[in-house]
């Protein structure tokens, strides 16, 4: 029986590290086949076809067991046993399996981590199989306070290992412990300042806090993509503050508009005259100037003062997504519908009208209707 672990198999955990899982099968049978008690080998195999998105639980299980055969109290062998069992769809089992792996060595603080990962979900299933289908509160909280101890037993003996914090975060968001929760994020980020799901956690809550405007929001997620670029939920996060900057655009449109009616005096109001049509040229050239701050203002110096990553995300958002092109195309419809509502030498206040009402209420409507979408 080899217990140390030979070059070969060394290489072949770099190679399932690698994702290369056909390749460290096929070193790990050619180790097997010179020396089939070798433990380290087959638990090395198990693990080659448990990695990956197609897991083999039957070949794992197969695996393990051979290594079990070998030396019953390898907690090595045991601990992916118990990962064996759970692909192989016997997840049941792994309670039992993982407390004799603590029995043996109970200072494993990997095996007391996916216990407590486990456990609340094992007597959550139990419990409903015992009660019709419906689970009972009081299993379950049960179940998770036990889960809670594991993992600070495990956090415990390992203070700089990710994996427990993880582990007990996790618990404490389904105890509903969100101040706990947020702890342990700290805790994570600590230990790992890149870890992808707790920075997400953690830049998503500054972000939507209450009177976060969307280009502050913008730049908290521009930033944090910076440490794990390849984070989903904060790809989503930041697509979501630079539509919310895209939407601001049609308020500068209508503001415009606004604008445009007032030069034009649109609307009569009761004890003034209206000014006489068609406008003079000086006058009307004049109606752009206050146009142009608001632009100037509103948008071209703010979007200067974006980080470069949102710019080039915002440009990013107009060709992937329709609404994002939709909200520009209505900004440029008000403002078309301004600039001819105060350029054109109008002598009667109808079509002007008519531009107006075109230009807002279609954006109005709109802004209303599209409030929650995301780009």
């Amino acid at each position: 029986m080899t217990t140390a672990r030979h070059p070969a198999v060394e290489r072949a955990d770099l190679l399932i590290d690698l994702g290369r899982y056909d390749e460290a099968r096929q070193l790990l049978a050619e180790r097997l086949a010179e020396d089939p008690e070798d433990i380290r080998a087959w638990v090395k195999l198990a693990r080659s076809h448990l990695a990956g998105d197609e897991q083999d639980g039957a070949t794992a299980l197969e695996a393990t067991q051979r290594a079990l055969t070998l030396d019953s109290s390898d907690v090595g062998a045991i601990v992916m046993h118990a990962h064996a069992l759970r692909a192989a769809g016997r997840f049941l089992e792994t309670e039992d399996v993982l407390r004799e792996a603590i029995r043996l060595d109970p200072g494993n603080w990997h095996a007391l981590a996916l216990l407590a990962n486990w456990l609340w979900r094992i007597r959550a299933i139990r419990s409903g199989r015992a009660n019709g289908g419906q689970g009972r509160r009081e299993d379950h909280v049960a179940a998770l306070r036990e889960s809670a101890e594991l993992a600070q037993e495990a956090i415990r003996l390992a203070p700089e290992e990710v994996y427990p914090y993880e582990v007990a975060r996790l618990i404490a968001d389904m105890a509903g412990d969100r101040a706990a929760a947020d702890r342990l994020d700290e805790a994570i980020l600590r230990l790992d300042p890149q870890h992808p799901e707790a920075l997400a956690r953690r830049t998503g809550k500054a972000a939507s806090a209450p009177g976060v405007p969307a280009a502050q929001a913008a730049t908290l997620y521009a930033d944090a993509l910076a440490a794990a670029p390849d984070s989903e939920p904060m790809r989503q996060g930041l697509d979501e503050a630079s539509y919310r900057l895209l939407r601001g655009i049609r308020w500068l449109a209508l503001l415009c508009l606004a604008l445009a009616g007032v030069g034009v005096d649109l609307f009569a109001t009761d004890g003034e005259t209206q000014r006489e049509l068609p406008l003079p040229l000086g006058q009307r050239l004049w109606d752009l100037v206050p146009m142009a701050v608001v632009w100037t203002l509103g948008a071209l110096l703010r979007y200067r003062r974006l980080r470069a990553g949102v710019r080039v995300n915002l440009r990013s958002l107009v060709r992937r997504r329709v609404w994002a092109r939709i909200v520009l195309g209505q900004a440029a419809w008000a403002m078309l519908c301004a600039m001819l509502v105060v350029e054109v030498p109008w002598t009667e206040r109808t079509v002007p009208q008519v531009l107006f009402w075109a230009g807002l209420l279609p954006t109005l409507a709109t802004m209303w209707f599209d409030r929650r979408r995301t780009g």
